[in-house]
């Protein structure tokens, strides 16, 4: 017979494709990010407990094109500052990705609120020009100019916090909403930098019902630059969290909250 593709694999198949995933090379992306102070009463709604707000409420978009061989990837994260039992990082809202590879393991692994979506990085010459959209709505834009290099910093690590959970099968659960108790992760990531430029210019938010990105305005812009970074990553579930404290924010990682409800149609098409 021949091999039914959708049948068990093999130990050797599998281990296989765990040792491929170990040995993956640097991956550099070209990205513009913005860093700017918004409101601190906004910036601590967003926020889910256990996560805090940090003493400056920082708001940080980072729009990528990603270099994967044969598969150009484009890659965005919308968050804020947050802080978690002495570690500060960042709260990342939306993550828009072009493709849905690239949700699968961001999503089911770690807990990113990925979704797909539009991304766009253009360069010519000087200008600068970047931005997400979905839904046909192009709710960042970051542009400007390049105004000179910035010196190469030093391999750093950087922290993102990332709530892991599932909605209940049958909308209740144990009557908290989730089929297990979520768990908050810390996502570390080791970042090189081989290019950094400074760009003068601004970031305009629009109104999107689905990513309300507008309620985080720009009061102050602290940077904006282009770069070539690579990084690697690890999470790790720091703690269980109160379903019923999360609960109210889940609505952050669905367009309609109410689809987590709807089941599959007669017939589980």
């Amino acid at each position: 017979m021949a091999r039914v593709r959708y049948g068990a694999r093999t130990g050797a198949e599998i281990a296989a494709v765990r040792t491929a995933g170990s040995r993956l090379p640097d991956i550099w992306s070209t990205g513009v990010v913005a860093v700017w102070e918004s409101d601190p009463d906004a910036v601590a709604a967003v926020l889910p407990p256990p996560l805090k707000p940090t003493a400056r409420p920082l708001v940080r978009v980072n729009i990528s094109k990603v270099d994967l061989p044969g598969y150009p990837l484009g890659a965005g994260s919308f968050a804020v500052a947050a802080a978690h039992d002495g570690v500060e990082g960042w709260y990342p809202l939306v993550m828009p990705m072009t493709h849905e590879r690239a949700l699968i393991g961001g999503r089911e692994v770690f807990g990113e609120p990925k979704k797909l979506g539009e991304v766009t990085v253009v360069r010519e010459g000087l200008v600068v020009r970047a931005a997400l959209a979905r839904h046909g709505i192009e709710f960042v834009e970051v542009r400007g100019a390049v105004s000179g290099p910035l010196p190469l910093p030093e391999p750093t690590r950087k922290t993102d916090f990332y709530f892991k959970f599932l909605p209940a099968v049958d909308g209740s659960g144990d009557g908290s909403g989730f089929d297990a108790g979520p768990v908050l992760v810390h996502c570390v990531r080791n970042e090189k930098v081989r290019k950094l430029e400074r760009i003068s210019g601004d970031v305009v938010l629009r109104e999107s019902m689905y990513d309300p990105v507008a309620d985080l305005p720009v009061r102050e812009l602290v940077g904006i630059t282009v770069g070539e970074k690579t990084t690697d990553q690890k999470g790790t579930v720091v703690e269980r969290v109160d379903a019923q404290a999360l609960l109210p924010y889940i609505h952050q990682r669905y367009d309609d909250p109410q689809q987590i409800l709807d089941g599959p149609p007669p017939g589980g098409a």
